[in-house]
């Protein structure tokens, strides 16, 4: 446990002391900052006595001229973060020579794994809890519209979700990252990967809708970020027209945004599935780097 310990410990610190880190995190904040004060100004004049869930409505509302919702753009930046978190963290060690160093060292060779890939984690879960608390308190300025008991537990929700599918690009570039020992190769997979599911997954499913759309929605959920989308959507968009045909599926009743338990049992096959896919990423590069021969340089 020490062991891992002092794993982690070490590469928390390297990854807040890192240009790249940092860069990506600026980034991410200003995004997020710009598309709050934009969702603010919309929902300032749109709001009427009828209007639900007001709070929600800041990360998921976009502008004229901007077209893009915090919520997209943060669907964009996580598979960035987790992937420049996790594509380097072995073959680097292994190149520089500092990997057989470290395991001449008594110390258990899955303890440096484990603790590489929690010190990851643990980092971009710092950074996706602290962009969603800041947008949050600039929102709650600017409209002036205090979140309820209810927002506040979506909002958590959509933490972890988020930490949970930045985990998965997180672990499919720390897989590349073992079985790559080079580490450009390791992270252009790992884009190449991510644009193709993106881009091209949708496009194939679009193009099959025609013939049949149970296939083309089963090829969709293929990409992780549909999965991703379709649990946001319904955690922060509970009044959504497709959350009123679910509510009456699930209940029988007239439509009415769903309670977070029905939104959460919704969403729980897509979150189990992302969850899945991250456990079977790690654990590939587990076993692997488990098994692998790791000389001195």
């Amino acid at each position: 446990m020490s062991g891992l310990m002092a794993v982690f410990w070490k590469e928390l610190a390297d990854h807040f002391n890192s240009k790249r880190f940092i860069i990506l995190s600026l980034l991410i904040y200003l995004a997020g900052i710009a598309t709050i004060y934009v969702a603010a100004q919309n929902i300032r004049s749109g709001i009427t006595e009828t209007t639900q869930f007001i709070f929600l409505r800041l990360f998921t509302v976009s502008g004229e001229v901007q077209v893009f919702s915090f919520l997209f753009f943060l669907s964009l930046f996580i598979p960035i973060v987790g992937i420049a978190l996790g594509f380097d963290t072995v073959n680097s060690e292994r190149t520089s020579g500092n990997l057989s160093r470290t395991l001449s060292q008594p110390l258990y060779r899955d303890s440096v794994i484990n603790g590489k890939f929690l010190a990851g984690l643990i980092t971009l879960a710092i950074l996706l809890t602290s962009i969603v608390v800041l947008v949050a308190g600039m929102g709650l300025r600017m409209i002036g519209v205090p979140p309820t008991a209810e927002e506040i537990l979506r909002l958590v929700a959509f933490i972890i979700v988020s930490i949970i599918y930045g985990a998965f690009w997180m672990s499919l570039s720390v897989l590349f990252s073992v079985f790559f020992n080079r580490v450009a190769t390791a992270a252009l997979a790992s884009i190449a990967l991510w644009i193709f599911l993106l881009l091209f997954v949708p496009i194939i499913a679009q193009v099959l809708a025609g013939a049949n759309g149970e296939i083309a929605g089963a090829i969709s959920r293929i990409s992780p970020g549909v999965l991703y989308g379709q649990v946001t959507q319904v955690l922060l968009i509970p009044s959504h027209p497709a959350m009123f045909m679910i509510s009456m599926y699930y209940t029988g009743l007239e439509p009415n945004p769903l309670p977070l338990s029905q939104s959460l049992l919704i969403a729980w096959p897509q979150l189990t599935s992302l969850i899945g896919l991250t456990a079977l990423c790690f654990a590939g590069s587990y076993i692997k780097f488990m098994r692998e021969e790791i000389r001195s340089t």
